[in-house]
């Protein structure tokens, strides 16, 4: 029922009723624009996915994080990312999580997906089972083991923007992929049916974010979303004109991180530096022990979860658990 809801809600779909053998069945013919729907902007809100020491996920505290989250003005919520270990989930599991996401949020904030897989044919299988369940957009990351070529990427993403009609969003994120987008890649890509956004990585150090968005919106599409992670620069980069803050801090503190957000693409500089200056304790422990770690430690700190993340990543250390705690006592 909320795919029906937020369907009705969207004012995009028509409703079919009709006998089948003396019964009553009701029959949904999505006849709609999903990329009018989703427009990639704003805070997009990225919580871990709670499992067992076996993989499973735990959807009782995974609605947790979702029940904080849809309180909140939100442009997004996006379910397995990086933040959320979709490479550490079977796809059953994935399916399960993202299965409760749709029923939990019911239709009240768009809720974006992670696909990724190493094969085509299983992000393929991925994208459908995220459609099947209810989610409105897809996030796809390049994930390989033998290193990709620009052609070999294109051809992935074009296959999987290809397995449904939901908006697609491409994970540039080569700290974790390894993988680089070419400008004439990116360039490529948005011209596929149904890819609408981009999250970018940070600039290299010594860069402008003003300078590399510049850039980007001028080889694109007036209409593709540009949006950036790597948290610590992100109020930077909504203050140049991003559209989209992706973020892991969103996933665990989205009031603040919400605040943060509005005051940048506002254009109230003061505002914006005054709250993402609340974040920096929280900045420092992420370049320090990478966000997954510190983000688990802050949830279990919280009391949002009683999972860790899982093996072979191991929890911090006492002094950096109590370091997290500080971090995180005025953000909640």
């Amino acid at each position: 029922m909320a795919k029906i809801d937020r369907l009705i809600r969207l004012n995009k779909t028509l409703l079919l009723f009709s006998l089948f053998h003396g019964g009553v069945l009701l029959r949904i013919a999505e006849i709609q624009d999903w990329a009018a729907g989703m427009d990639f902007t704003g805070l997009s809100a990225f919580p871990i996915t709670p499992s067992d020491e076996n993989g499973r996920v735990q959807t009782d505290q995974l609605q947790v994080f979702l029940d904080r989250l849809k309180t909140v003005d939100l442009g997004s919520i996006c379910l397995l990312g990086s933040t959320g270990t979709y490479a550490y989930l079977s796809r059953s599991e994935r399916r399960r999580a993202v299965g409760a996401a749709v029923e939990g949020l019911g239709g009240q904030v768009p809720l974006i997906v992670g696909v990724g897989a190493l094969r085509t044919d299983e992000a393929c299988d991925l994208a459908q089972d995220a459609a099947a369940s209810g989610a409105d957009a897809l996030l796809l990351a390049p994930v390989s083991y033998t290193p990709l070529t620009q052609e070999e990427a294109f051809q992935h993403f074009r296959a999987v923007a290809a397995a449904t009609d939901l908006p697609l969003c491409i994970y540039n994120n080569p700290g974790t992929t390894h993988f680089t987008f070419s400008l004439e890649l990116l360039e490529r890509l948005a011209h596929v049916r149904c890819i609408k956004a981009v999250k970018m990585p940070l600039p290299a150090q010594g860069s402008r974010t003003a300078d590399e968005l510049s850039r980007l919106r001028n080889a694109l599409p007036e209409d593709f979303s540009i949006g950036y992670s790597g948290d610590w620069g992100c109020a930077e980069a909504l203050l140049a004109g991003a559209d989209a803050w992706y973020s892991v801090a969103g996933g665990l503190f989205p009031e603040i991180a919400a605040q943060l957000t509005r005051a940048a693409q506002a254009g109230q500089t003061d505002d914006a530096q005054r709250l993402d200056a609340q974040f920096a304790p929280l900045w420092a422990l992420f370049k320090e022990y990478g966000s997954l770690r510190v983000i688990y430690a802050a949830a279990r700190q919280i009391g949002l979860t009683t999972c860790d993340a899982p093996r072979p990543i191991l929890p911090l250390g006492k002094e950096e658990t109590r370091r997290v705690a500080e971090a995180a006592e005025h953000l909640a």
